[in-house]
């Protein structure tokens, strides 16, 4: 019978009889088992907390993000006819490729029978007239427009109707004021830094 309690609990017996028990460990986590994992946990936090900082610092400071450091866009990939947006200042950007018809259609309007009159020649880079960049914000309520959409082969806003044309400016709808233009500059024929004029660059 003894032999028998011996096996059932996974011992042997010695040369004498008696019997050398072996245990298993119990399921359930012992004091050191939680010691261990304390001890980990916590090195694991220090690590982290460890990091922190050094991975803060590798990051633009508050006032350089504030301020919103210039962007620099490759225009090559944007194909005529193609708007495209991209974010300066957590601001939606428009920039849009125009066709030689929208060009067209926004220098033939009579200045004088716009709300916020401004010529499609002030709203460009002389030499570069295909490409209108403007702040993608409807100037009525803030609302982000919709390219390619309304009456005037530009820009609808969806929220009270205000309609743009292909030069960003206000046709129809509560906006007052046209969609505005960022300052940019020309870095060669086929690249723009949206947040820096001329002027600064010079």
């Amino acid at each position: 019978m003894k032999g028998a309690t011996a096996a059932r609990t996974g011992g042997s017996r010695d040369k004498k009889g008696i019997a050398n028990v072996t245990t298993m460990s119990s399921a359930e986590p012992t004091r050191r088992d939680f010691l261990y994992i304390a001890t980990s946990a916590v090195a694991a936090v220090g690590t982290a907390a460890a990091l922190v900082p050094l991975i803060a610092q590798m990051n633009p400071d508050a006032s350089t993000v504030a301020a919103g450091a210039p962007v620099d866009i490759d225009l090559g990939p944007i194909a005529a006819g193609q708007i495209v947006k991209v974010f300066w200042r957590s601001q939606p950007i428009f920039i849009s490729h125009r066709t030689q018809k929208e060009i067209d259609e926004a220098r033939a309007v009579d200045t004088n029978s716009l709300r916020d009159p401004q010529t499609d020649e002030a709203r460009v880079k002389p030499g570069h007239d295909q490409w209108l960049v403007v702040i993608g914000i409807c100037t009525h309520l803030g609302c982000i427009p919709l390219a390619h959409q309304g009456d005037y082969d530009g820009w609808f806003c969806p929220c009270h109707g205000s309609q743009y044309d292909s030069s960003g400016r206000i046709r129809q709808g509560p906006a007052p004021l046209n969609l505005f233009v960022p300052p940019y500059l020309f870095l060669s024929d086929s690249k723009i830094r949206i947040g820096e004029s001329e002027t600064a660059h010079t």
